[in-house]
């Protein structure tokens, strides 16, 4: 988690963007300067390009793949899975926290996905040949639900459940019945 920005300390045009949890994923409509991003990047924890970064609060369990570009996120509303891609790739991650793998926190006025729940959540890891055919074909289906975005609502709409459909099934990994 990244140390606390706070509204004082950003503007609506800038240097580095600044994601809160309603433009996370999105584009951001906060910046903070340069100077403020170097201070903070170098005392504080900060994700490592290909890291996965998840929404805690708000919608809960949206994932991005962190590009490396200069970028502040909102202190514990969005944390980052630091992770050994000798055992799993970062990009097998990204597709399956889309299946919100924890428990969620309810006790409070707001629910929260915490470190713990992160931490806990049982993925069904396969070998890594396996994760990346599973990876290759999430990735095209992504792209394609992504690339017909513009005028294409019911093709869009269509894609989206083929590709939820896909990868419910490649990562359910069920056990098969014998006959």
């Amino acid at each position: 988690m990244c140390k606390r920005i706070m509204k004082s300390q950003t503007t609506t045009e800038g240097d580095v963007p600044f994601f809160k949890i309603g433009t996370f994923g999105g584009k951001p409509n906060a910046f903070i300067s340069k100077e403020t991003f170097e201070e903070y990047k170098s005392k504080y924890s900060y994700p490592k390009k290909g890291e996965v970064l998840i929404s805690a609060a708000g919608t809960i369990g949206r994932t991005v793949v962190f590009d490396g570009k200069p970028s502040y996120f909102q202190d514990s509303n969005i944390v980052w899975v630091s992770n050994d891609e000798t055992k799993v790739l970062n990009q097998y991650l990204y597709h399956y926290y889309k299946l919100n793998p924890w428990a969620i926190s309810t006790g409070g006025t707001i629910a929260r996905l915490y470190n713990d729940n992160i931490l806990n959540a049982e993925i069904v890891v396969p070998s890594l040949e396996e994760q990346e055919r599973i990876v290759s074909i999430l990735d095209k289906f992504e792209m394609l639900c992504n690339d017909i975005s513009d005028g294409l609502p019911a093709e869009i709409e269509a894609r989206q459940k083929q590709y939820e459909y896909y990868r419910d099934k490649l990562l359910t990994f069920e056990e098969k019945k014998e006959a």
